[in-house]
């Protein structure tokens, strides 16, 4: 191992054992008695700035720091739909984060499985949807096992294998969300959070001054040379022009609201107005969003010829070439710490998910809540270990992963979103608009025609998933007893931001007690 490597390496290691005590830490003072509420949602007690860190670690993710710069390198202004989509979804967050707090909180709820299966009165439904989620989360957790990967490959200047670096991103993952839930991923966020704000913001001044003299002469050169790189559909006729990007921003900012892992950061808030001031404050998480765009579009000229999934390497090749081997390493680690913390967070809500919903419907397990949750971190780990497998023998690009997750978790929406905001969509028809939905995204997919006509294919077969649902809803099978509206969610859906624990809680969405 060269100098170079061995000072990089033993940074990383040094971070990386520090991000497992943080985790571990994370637990003391608030036991693990608490079952999986605790677990699973840190115990609803998560305040504005735990709220925020978590939920923009969730966001920010390996795409951001390999995904985007390689758009950025391959393509140009397409990969701005990513900062789109997430302040769109920020804005509609705000609606919709505090009715499922509440809703999820009156009930005892702890997942968009809970949800569903209380919603439409069948505990099978919310099986099922765990089942679907798990499909499109697994692409997930693999996607953030690649990119770290590749950071610490690339960072240990080859010293370190992609294989082993596969291995370390499970093992530091799987060992502190198993005993520190939700609660562990939050503080784990901080650390991320400080790095990632401290490592952007100086390569977006030192990469152009460096290899450019400037962000002038960078982008002189960028109109001179490159013009295809800032124009839709982006260089090398991608299909991704306007429509594309419309669409794909549209899907992509109603998706991430019911993510499963959206979901999990709101039920873990205090109270109501941790999400408001939540949806307020993430949009200015964004603004680092457009360094890697644009550090990609930079090693176009510094680093040309990379090529298919070679070209995710762009920011960390300006890197390695140009800094000293301490700095290498220190963004190592924040690149590092973007693929742990989403990845933590997905594996936790798979976790959830089946502990409540699949194995919680056992008698024996649905019988000892404590059960369920030794269940759920069990879960954990085999679908940490699963992804870690198809990683191994299913590569595939950070890109599309990433995409055939959002256009397969999209045809949920009707059925979490309309079904809660509308009580006359009955089982049925939520059924069978996600049938019809996901059978499309699948065919257009994987028969490569995606995006189509110059839609993204999520969108096309999310207005099926709409037109099916409605028409089933209405004249299809009559909703049962089970179905029936509860009135006290028919108060949530009005007042989305009253406490349900309190019976004189304000009306007109107002939490009492800000600050």
């Amino acid at each position: 191992m060269s100098g170079n490597a061995a000072v990089a390496s033993a940074i990383f290691g040094v971070f990386m054992l520090l991000t497992v005590a943080l985790g571990l830490l994370a637990v003391r003072g608030h036991g693990r008695g608490g079952g999986l509420t605790e677990w699973s949602v840190g115990g609803r007690s998560l305040g504005t700035v735990f709220i925020w860190v978590l939920m923009a670690g969730e966001g920010y993710t390996s795409f951001s720091y390999l995904g985007a710069a390689g758009w950025g390198y391959n393509y140009g202004a397409p990969v701005l739909y990513v900062v789109a989509y997430l302040s769109c979804g920020y804005a509609i967050g705000y609606v919709v984060g505090p009715t499922l707090w509440a809703y999820a909180r009156r009930h005892g709820l702890v997942s968009i499985t809970d949800m569903v299966a209380h919603r439409y009165g069948r505990p099978w439904v919310g099986a099922l949807v765990a089942v679907l989620a798990t499909v499109c989360l697994l692409p997930y957790i693999q996607l953030q096992i690649t990119g770290m990967g590749v950071v610490v490959s690339t960072i240990s200047y080859g010293a370190i294998s992609l294989n082993w670096a596969y291995f370390i991103a499970f093992a530091v993952t799987t060992t502190f969300v198993v005993v520190s839930g939700l609660r562990g991923s939050a503080w784990v966020s901080v650390l991320k959070d400080v790095l990632v704000i401290g490592t952007l913001g100086f390569l977006a001044v030192y990469v152009p001054l460096h290899y450019f003299g400037g962000y002038g002469p960078f982008l002189d050169r960028m109109v001179a040379e490159k013009p295809a790189w800032l124009t839709f559909s982006g260089h090398g006729g991608s299909g991704m022009g306007g429509g594309w990007f419309v669409t794909t921003s549209f899907l992509n900012s109603l998706t991430v609201v019911i993510f499963p892992t959206t979901v999990a950061g709101y039920l873990g808030a205090r109270n109501a107005d941790a999400l408001r001031r939540n949806a307020i404050l993430l949009p200015f998480y964004n603004v680092l969003l457009f360094v890697p765009m644009l550090l990609g579009m930079a090693a176009i000229f510094v680093v040309p010829g990379l090529t298919g999934a070679g070209s995710n390497l762009a920011l960390f090749k300006l890197v390695v070439d140009s800094l000293p081997a301490w700095a290498v390493g220190v963004i190592g680690v924040a690149g590092a710490l973007s693929s742990i913390v989403p990845m933590a967070v997905f594996m936790l809500v798979i976790g959830t998910m089946w502990g409540r919903s699949v194995l919680g419907a056992i008698p024996r397990l649905a019988e000892r809540p404590e059960r369920q949750t030794a269940a759920a971190r069990i879960v954990v780990v085999g679908a940490g270990a699963l992804a870690l497998l198809l990683t191994y023998t299913a590569p595939n690009t950070l890109v599309r992963l990433s995409l055939i997750s959002y256009e397969g978790m999209a045809q949920l929406v009707p059925m979490i979103l309309l079904g809660l905001m509308w009580r006359r969509l009955t089982l049925w028809g939520a059924l069978s608009g996600l049938v019809v939905g996901a059978t499309l995204v699948c065919a257009l997919v994987f028969t490569k025609h995606d995006p189509v006509w110059g839609v993204n294919a999520g969108a096309l077969a999310l207005v099926a998933n709409v037109l099916v649902a409605l028409a089933v809803s209405w004249w299809g099978p009559r909703p049962g007893p089970a179905e029936a509206a509860r009135p006290d969610d028919e108060v949530l859906a009005r007042d989305p931001g009253r406490d349900p624990e309190r019976d004189d809680a304000p009306a007109g969405g107002v939490v009492s007690g800000r600050g």
